[in-house]
């Protein structure tokens, strides 16, 4: 558990803070895998079939790219006091992601604002983005999180 004094509270985040995580490789077999049980298209799953697709080869699923950001955003955001999320806009895949890709997430803080209904919540908007090793976005959404202010 995280310690109190160590959150990051609307307060202390401010339009144009940003983070950017490490870098994580996408393994093929923990790619193929979650396609199998999550999202079994052929060009998902099948490396034979794949070569035949618009990709050439299998790609991720946008289910599991969207898994890795989240994994590398907790590294770069776990210290916010988030309360929750509660929509995401203008989300995009506009890159596949492929086996042996290095990948790094972002957030910037685009806007904020108290909340109307409880002055114990702030509303910050964040854009999010998945990079690869070409410094090409392969996810990015905006989303709008509710995080718990300053006692």
């Amino acid at each position: 558990m995280m310690l109190q004094s160590s959150r990051k509270y609307f307060e202390d985040i401010s339009v144009g803070d940003y983070a950017e995580s490490g870098e994580q490789v996408v393994d093929r077999e923990e790619m193929l895998d979650f396609a199998r049980r999550y999202d079994p298209q052929y060009f998902h799953t099948d490396p034979e079939a794949a070569k035949a697709s618009v990709f050439g080869d299998v790609v991720a699923s946008g289910l599991f790219t969207t898994v890795v950001w989240r994994r590398l955003d907790h590294q770069i955001s776990g210290d916010i006091a988030w309360i929750c999320g509660v929509a995401w806009k203008e989300t995009r895949w506009p890159k596949a992601v492929r086996a042996g890709d290095r990948l790094r997430a972002r957030w910037e803080c685009v806007s904020k604002r108290e909340s109307s209904s409880d002055p114990r919540r702030g509303v910050i908007e964040m854009e999010y983005r998945l990079t690869n090793q070409d410094g090409e976005t392969v996810f990015s959404c905006l989303s709008v999180n509710l995080i718990e202010r300053r006692r």
